[in-house]
């Protein structure tokens, strides 16, 4: 599954988010709450199911 920021940033499931240490197949609600998007540190409320 994939999920969108506002910003335009992927999160991918699959690939999950290694340059900030989140590991290949990290679904994208077992993120942390306090996870934000890499690119301009939105939250995770800030993204929409692909």
């Amino acid at each position: 599954m994939k999920y969108i920021c506002v910003c335009g940033y992927e999160y991918d499931e699959e690939v999950g988010d290694p340059d900030n240490g989140i590991e290949a197949g990290t679904k994208f609600e077992d993120l942390s709450e306090d996870w934000v998007c890499p690119i301009c540190g939105l939250g995770k409320d800030n993204f929409d199911e692909e």
